[in-house]
């Protein structure tokens, strides 16, 4: 008589189920179908985790560029005058700062428009 894997087997469709649960229809069901759907989810996953970062940084730019317009100022030129007065602040806390607290966002818009017209002095 032979051996048999079944109970390696089983463990192997039982944990793809498990991926799977909450999926429509055959896709949670089915093991052919369900490794399939769970194979796409992973990568989707991958991906998407990824896009996370990408979506969030166009979040906090299109927020910072708003308060800025307000105050005068386009989004590149602001950011140019950040660069040449040597504040390093990221985007993310920029864009908190504007919604928490307009006043300390508006010094470092006052802060960009003096540093516009200069030349940088990061490289020299």
């Amino acid at each position: 008589m032979r051996t048999r894997y079944t109970a390696a087997s089983r463990k192997r469709k039982k944990k793809v189920l498990q991926r799977a649960k909450g999926f429509h229809g055959a896709r949670s069901l089915r093991i052919k179908t369900a490794r399939e759907a769970v194979m796409h989810a992973l990568r989707y996953q991958y991906r998407d985790r990824r896009n996370r970062k990408r979506d969030y940084r166009a979040l906090w730019i299109t927020r910072i560029n708003a308060l800025v317009r307000e105050n005068g100022l386009t989004y590149s030129r602001f950011i140019e005058g950040l660069t040449k007065a040597n504040i390093a602040v990221n985007r993310k806390i920029l864009s908190n700062l504007a919604i928490e607290d307009p006043a300390a966002f508006g010094e470092f818009v006052k802060i960009a428009k003096k540093n516009i017209g200069k030349t940088s002095q990061r490289g020299r």
